[in-house]
């Protein structure tokens, strides 16, 4: 499995402890640091690149799993980096990736801050949101993503929208939205999607085009 914007790798490590063989790739090398660091005080190891998630330097077809939690998904182009996943997985894998919902992203101020009770900002100026402090976010609506993951041969197999739990707390470190607000509306997107077979191989068929990670591979 690989993880796109890895940060300290420690989904990444999670996953380790359960079996998996993970990849982490980030362009922090900050945060990689932090993440070797880690990897030295429990003992798991394994790869860490340093590169982009938009253009990933690792061979195609190498993974049966990609993974982003509030990494490529959040802080790159959707367009872009869904293309990665897909040609970095072999056909049938899977994509699975969270993000801010879609309400909750609306609801928050645009000075940043908890979520509000009514929406503060308009659904189509979400796909690339740059905030008053700095950093740049994609928030794509549920529709969208849709069009996305299909454009490039992804069949969607789950959208699961998270609310926070009965006796979830409100914590400082978190600060999307409170927990009244989280338990009333989904306050997170995790989506699960799967690559579908490579069934033919030419350039095009009587359909069009073919989706981006499979032209991906033809021309190399």
């Amino acid at each position: 499995m690989i993880e796109l914007g890895c940060g300290t790798a420690y989904l990444s490590a999670l996953l380790a402890r359960q079996g998996a063989r993970p990849v982490g790739v980030d362009l922090t090398p900050a945060q990689l640091d932090t993440a070797r660091r880690c990897q030295e005080r429990s003992g798991l190891v394994f790869p860490l690149v340093e590169g982009n998630a938009e253009n990933v330097p690792l061979p195609d077809a190498g993974f049966d799993l990609v993974v982003s939690e509030y990494g490529a998904s959040v802080w790159c182009d959707p367009e872009r980096w869904v293309a990665e996943a897909a040609r970095l997985l072999r056909p049938g894998g899977r994509l699975v990736f969270l993000t801010n919902s879609v309400l909750a992203t609306l609801c928050v101020p645009e000075e940043e801050g908890y979520a509000q009770e009514r929406l503060l900002r308009p659904q189509r100026a979400l796909n690339r949101l740059q905030w008053p402090g700095g950093g740049i976010e994609f928030h794509p609506s549920h529709g969208e993503w849709i069009r996305v993951l299909g454009a490039n041969g992804f069949v969607v197999e789950a959208l699961h929208e998270l609310y926070a739990p009965a006796d979830g707390e409100t914590h400082e470190y978190y600060d999307i939205a409170t927990a009244h607000w989280a338990r009333q509306w989904p306050v997170e997107d995790l989506w699960a999607a799967r690559l579908a077979p490579l069934t033919i191989n030419l350039q095009e068929d009587s359909h069009g085009p073919l989706p981006a990670h499979r032209r991906a591979r033809s021309d190399r």
